[in-house]
């Protein structure tokens, strides 16, 4: 969830002519530390004819959607991150899943963390709304780092299937569980130094509004936000690398990958299990582009958040976020779904049976441990030896 809808909820405090001149006085003597609220009000102008498609879209997302997308998300994430950290599961792809399991997880935190925020603004809105603006700045910059790392690790699954089935003879020196891990530290780095201006761009403030006679707590912009020279620039840099990049890599590997699959299906071909699993991430990166397109475009245009716009872009902005939560949430589904052996190591580290892992030349087998329930692990062997030309 993109956090910049926080500052909607405003907590507001009527002032007598004592305290405006109290109020007056502190803001004389504090107004280097003091600017002027994004929203440029405490009190909402009552004309906008989106407001309530704005309201109902926060509360469909915020209080239902998000939810039950953190709670299936962060429940499947764990469980993915379990399996594909399994020895038997060892392989530079799966080394981009877990990668992707960690930013995912990351991305439903702070999603889970607004949830919580907009429940206490609902029983106190003015210390929910106090909590909000303190932590939005913090938010602001996790919601940016983990899409910005999602996008790069799923490009990075995109070049190795790519590599794999365009490349066969190279991949096996190319894509390799090491050089996996290397890829994802750096996009875990350099994401995280790229979004790190998000981090100063806003600062929680106290301020005055002449016109209503009002207080509120709002957020502001820093020294930093407030610089166009630096952050017109950022933002554009900021929103390629989140979403328009990615998104023009993605689509191209794709097409290439899928056409490489439609030659070996015209060829009168069957899918081998690597093929499967590449449509599997061919599955995953669609998903990823869907989901993403929305925010890119709002990003490219909206560049600066949503604070300072229409009910309109606030409503649309909370469906385009809800889409990247949902992407967050759905990898482990699309896993245990279209992957055998994904299954099969998941049922292994969920009932605690550890398989013995056999070499058999340059594929890999499994077989179960001997226990007293000798037929149910038969049929599990059968299925390891089934899944066995490859991993996931």
């Amino acid at each position: 969830m993109d956090t910049d809808i926080f500052i909607s909820n405003l907590s507001t405090t009527s002032l007598s002519s004592v305290e405006l001149n109290a109020v007056t006085n502190h803001a004389n003597n504090v107004s280097s530390n003091i600017v002027m609220p994004l929203t440029g009000s405490c009190v909402g102008s009552g004309d906008d004819p989106y407001e309530d498609f704005y309201r109902t879209a926060q509360y469909a997302t915020g209080m239902v959607i998000y939810p039950i997308l953190c709670i299936i998300g962060l429940t499947g994430n764990v469980l993915a991150l379990m399996v594909l950290s399994h020895r038997n599961m060892a392989t530079s792809t799966n080394v981009y899943l877990s990668g992707l399991a960690v930013s995912d997880t990351i991305k439903l935190l702070n999603d889970l963390l607004y949830f919580i925020m907009l429940v206490i603004s609902i029983d106190n809105e003015k210390a929910g709304t106090k909590m909000l603006v303190s932590v939005y700045p913090f938010a602001h910059f996790i919601f940016n780092m983990s899409v910005c790392v999602t996008a790069w690790l799923t490009v990075s699954v995109a070049v190795e299937r790519y590599i794999s089935v365009c490349y066969p003879t190279q991949a096996k020196q190319l894509c390799t569980i090491q050089r996996a891990r290397i890829v994802c530290v750096l996009v875990f780095i350099f994401m995280n130094i790229l979004t790190l201006p998000s981090a100063f761009t806003y600062k929680p403030v106290f301020v005055y509004d002449e016109e209503h006679n009002v207080s509120c707590h709002d957020i502001g912009l820093t020294e930093l936000g407030a610089n166009k020279a630096f952050m017109v620039p950022y933002q554009w840099v900021q929103s390629s690398s989140r979403a328009i990049i990615p998104l023009i890599v993605l689509i191209y590997l794709n097409v290439r990958i899928i056409n490489e699959l439609r030659k070996e299906r015209v060829k009168g071909k069957a899918l081998s299990s690597r093929n499967k699993i590449t449509l599997m991430l061919i599955i995953i990166i669609v998903i990823f582009v869907v989901c993403i397109t929305p925010d890119a475009i709002m990003s490219t245009f909206f560049g600066f958040g949503y604070v300072t716009e229409t009910s309109l872009v606030k409503g649309i902005r909370e469906i385009t976020d809800s889409l990247l939560a949902f992407n967050s949430a759905i990898n482990f589904l699309l896993y245990c779904i279209m992957n055998k052996l994904f299954r099969i190591t998941f049922l292994v580290v969920l009932c605690g049976r550890e398989p013995a892992r056999i070499a058999n030349g340059s594929k890999r087998s499994f077989r179960y441990e001997q226990s007293t329930r000798r037929r149910s692990s038969n049929k599990l062997k059968m299925l390891y030896k089934r899944s066995s030309t490859t991993s996931l």
